[in-house]
């Protein structure tokens, strides 16, 4: 059994950070187990091949939900990123730290050192911002963040304006003093190429003698000694391996598997666990709870002006963009094609945005199967669409192991629209999107709006149409969250797992509550602080 100061499990974006900082003082060895493969792979490297990763079993656990009742019942598509890097990978690369008030809501459950004060600093040492330095923003970090605003879909400046028209304030940056209002989203590519956290943190840490990297290597159990974590049972190349931690085990699995595998090894609720006969090592029932995510829905428009369908649907418009990036990283290959977008209030009385708008100056609405979106065949049309979701979702689903094989899938439970409140942003999402595609100069361009279409006006066909089609955007978190009481969190405010030692989660399933918005970023930085957290802990031992 190899011996270790720290083991971390999964090299996603929070693995990767800390990867890089625990072993930056030369100190302190690590191994890093990664279930996936490399991410050396041009799909990964060019921004818009997560059209190809957000299907391919090489890159992703491409897993399924179980069927929700609230959403028609479907099965919905859960990916999640399975490489170096994780879903920061795989990801449409939007950084959105989210609202102020967020993190002060995580604070006030009893969460301290999570402010928005507090963490705000650490959303600054992750940076290398284009803008560099300021009030809100950090230079020479590991991440570079880029503002593409002259290099987006002139259809975003319309959307924009027709925004303005019914209300919506512009804003410049979605990250700093005004974070309401729609303008253009801020994406980790720089000069053409995907910023990842295995780009941003690992490649460069991979360089030190005190990290150890295992690719294809799945955690199945963590090992105990006593009431403490002592090591990892891993499988790699058909063999189950061991490795001891001296100090931590750290699970950096995300928020689908770092619950499987602590149910896996004996902590979460006794009662399940029995169930599967697995020993109960720690009844903590809260974990694989409290499951959230943001769902949305998109409504597609036909355009009197040209979008990225004319341009990437076509073969010869293929090879064109092809040429374009291979010559120089530019052209529509080498951005997201989630370009602007909006957080908003649709009532008076409240304090915060409640809802999260998409811009897309493309459309795939006869060319997705199920929500199996195929990003480099749009429509064969002049098209765009529109999106919206909950802010701060109040309904809660779980994750739990399904068997004691950990390689099967876990269960996944949405439980999307189960209460009023996630319901109510469904009527007000459909009104105030159509009432900006009713504006000018955006509805100068639109030709007819395809789904739902003119039939679907009354709230209860919103409804129904929203249950029909409705799907994640894949911002899972929540199933380890943190908090001060065992019997209704995972974690505790130093990410320490409740009644065990020398055991920490460390990623977005330990969020208290949903952030207002993408979640890589604030995953970036709950890994950045935690590092600070397990270090300043490594000195008093």
């Amino acid at each position: 059994m190899t011996e270790y100061d720290y083991i971390v499990v999964g090299a996603g974006s929070a693995g990767c950070v800390l990867a890089n900082r625990l072993t930056g003082n030369g100190r302190h060895r690590v191994l890093l187990l990664e279930a996936g493969g490399s991410d050396r792979s041009p799909w990964i490297r060019v921004p818009v091949g997560y059209a190809r990763t957000f299907t391919d079993p090489r890159y992703n656990w491409m897993y399924e939900t179980e069927p929700d009742p609230a959403l028609a019942n479907r099965v919905a598509y859960c990916p999640r990123g399975k490489v170096l890097g994780g879903s920061s990978s795989i990801n449409a690369m939007v950084y959105v730290r989210g609202q102020a008030a967020d993190y002060d809501d995580w604070s006030a459950a009893g969460n301290s050192g999570w402010s928005w004060q507090e963490v705000l600093p650490y959303f600054k040492k992750l940076e290398d911002h284009a803008w560099g330095a300021s009030e809100f923003h950090g230079a020479g970090g590991p991440v570079y963040v880029d503002d593409v605003s002259a290099r987006v879909h002139p259809l975003c400046a319309t959307f924009i304006a027709a925004c303005g028209n019914v209300g919506i304030p512009y804003t410049s940056d979605f990250n700093g003093a005004d974070t309401e209002g729609a303008g253009i989203w801020p994406v980790t590519i720089k000069n053409g190429v995907r910023v990842s956290a295995s780009s941003a943190y690992l490649r460069p840490a991979l360089r030190r003698h005190n990290l150890d990297l295992k690719l294809r290597a799945q955690a199945t159990r963590v090992l105990f000694g006593g009431s403490r974590a002592t090591g990892v049972e891993f499988l790699q190349s058909g063999t189950t391996q061991t490795a001891r931690a001296r100090r931590e085990v750290i699970l950096s699995a995300g928020a689908i598997n770092s619950p499987q595998l602590l149910e896996l090894s004996g902590i979460g609720a006794a009662e399940l666990l029995q169930h599967l006969e697995l020993p109960v090592r720690s009844d903590l029932p809260a974990v694989g709870q409290g499951l959230q995510d943001h769902h949305c829905v998109s409504y597609f428009y036909r355009s009197k002006v040209p979008t990225l369908n004319d341009e990437l649907a076509p073969l010869s418009g293929k090879i064109k963009a092809a040429l374009r990036y291979a010559l120089g990283y530019g052209g529509p290959l080498s951005m997201s094609v989630n370009q602007a977008g909006a957080f908003v209030r649709t009532r008076a009385d409240l304090t915060r945005p409640n809802l999260h708008l998409y811009f897309n100056p493309a459309s795939y609405a006869t060319t997705t199967t199920g929500p199996r979106r195929k990003l480099l065949n749009p429509d064969p049309y002049s098209g765009f669409l529109i999106s919206f979701n909950s802010c701060r979702p109040t309904s809660r689903g779980a994750v739990h192991v399904r068997s004691p094989n950990p390689l099967t899938s876990p269960t996944i439970i949405p439980n999307a629209l189960s209460t009023p409140e996630d319901v109510q942003d469904v009527y007000a999402g459909a009104h105030l999107l159509r009432r900006i595609a009713g504006a000018q100069p955006l509805a100068g361009v639109i030709e007819a709006e395809l789904h739902p279409g003119a039939l679907i006006q009354s709230d209860s066909d919103v409804l129904e149409d929203f249950r029909q089609r409705a799907g994640s955007v894949f911002h899972a978190c929540g199933t380890c969250a943190m908090g001060p009481d065992a019997q209704h969190s995972v974690v505790d405010s130093r990410l320490k797992v409740h009644g065990i030692d020398g055991l920490r989660v460390v990623d977005a399933s330990v969020f208290p509550t949903v952030t207002s918005g993408n979640t890589n970023a604030p995953t970036l930085m709950v890994a950045e602080r935690a590092a600070d957290l397990i270090l300043e802990d490594g000195e008093r031992l």
